[in-house]
């Protein structure tokens, strides 16, 4: 008997999660998926470039919702994916992190009682004021199946009752680094192509809402980011809403060497090269562990407590690195299998 997986994708970060454990679901016999993209992330930047580069079978439906408050949208996609879920009428959905994408498919399955498998289970920044927080506590909160990128991602979920149905199952994003590195090899040219040497210069992404809604905010992390650039050049791919967000503020990005948004296999190339790390993002957190880039974390905390014990990763305001051990936490790189492995058995 093949069950039907759906998923439901919408940003840049759920592209990447959703590409390794894709292919796992088409190499395991009896599992069949059907893709949802709510297009949370809908610039072709931002979006087609990643199904492009990482082989990802093209979204059998496609929801064109972006833009507008939390509240708005997550409305809106809970609308429109529920009668494609009473359509396909699949046997789980699958969600991946913190999106108001993984909030809104999560909602629907519920309400039509469709079991849920929630990948990146059990993270906590212990901060409600990030709408990513709320997003990923719901979403466990509903899940049937959690599946955990850390030991501590098991004991958070422990803390707050769930119990059942938790696997600490390692970190798909492992998987992903892995593919895109070799698959990068040979197509990616964009250190060349910017005249870059390797480790003679850093890398940088600036996007949440917390860091880029607040001019006070965005102006200081913009300062700090110039202050490091006077010892090492920083590339910065700009996400849309940074620009916009500079543009609106008067805050000025000269003394950065500021790029469009760049797809996952430059990415790659650009993150491998760096001599270190500047990021709100949670994912370029680990991807600068994976690569062995020291990162700073433009926040005022971090989900992947491991990385900073274990001396990658520094909060921007905080203390220095510690240390640096290798991190056990995040599994073989095949996440992916083992997650499509018990979604079948369950």
């Amino acid at each position: 008997m093949t069950r039907k997986i759906l998923t439901v994708v919408g940003a840049r970060p759920q592209f990447i999660k959703a590409a390794a454990v894709s292919r796992a679901i088409r190499e395991s016999d009896g599992l069949r998926e059907v893709m949802i993209h709510t297009g949370q992330h809908f610039d072709a930047d931002m979006s087609d470039v990643f199904f492009d580069e990482l082989d990802i079978p093209p979204p059998a439906h496609r929801l064109d919702i972006h833009g507008g408050g939390h509240g708005d949208m997550t409305g809106r996609m809970l609308s429109a994916i529920e009668p494609v879920l009473m359509s396909e009428r699949p046997d789980w959905v699958v969600v991946y992190g913190d999106t108001n994408s993984t909030l809104a498919g999560a909602l629907a399955a519920a309400k039509l009682h469709i079991p849920i498998a929630h990948v990146e289970a059990g993270l906590r920044s212990f901060n409600r004021r990030m709408p990513e927080e709320i997003n990923r506590v719901l979403t466990d909160h509903l899940a049937s199946l959690q599946f955990c990128p850390t030991s501590q991602a098991v004991e958070n979920l422990e803390a707050e009752g769930i119990k059942t149905g938790v696997h600490h199952a390692g970190d798909v994003m492992y998987d992903a680094t892995t593919f895109a590195a070799s698959r990068a090899k040979g197509r990616s040219t964009i250190v060349s192509d910017m005249s870059l040497a390797p480790k003679q210069y850093s890398l940088a992404t600036v996007h949440r809402a917390e860091n880029t809604d607040d001019p006070k905010s965005l102006r200081a992390i913009v300062d700090f980011l110039k202050r490091e650039a006077k010892n090492l050049p920083i590339v910065l791919p700009l996400h849309p809403r940074t620009r916009q967000a500079a543009e609106k503020s008067g805050v000025s990005l000269d003394g950065l060497r500021v790029i469009g948004p760049v797809g996952y296999l430059d990415m790659a190339t650009l993150l491998n090269g760096a001599a270190a790390a500047y990021t709100d993002s949670g994912g370029l957190q680990k991807e600068a562990y994976f690569h062995r880039v020291p990162c700073t974390t433009l926040r005022d905390e971090t989900e992947w407590v491991e990385t900073v014990t274990h001396g990658w990763n520094r909060l921007w305001k905080g203390a220095e690195f510690l240390p640096r051990r290798d991190i056990g936490e995040y599994g073989d790189g095949r996440a992916a299998h083992v997650i499509a492995d018990i979604i079948k058995a369950a």
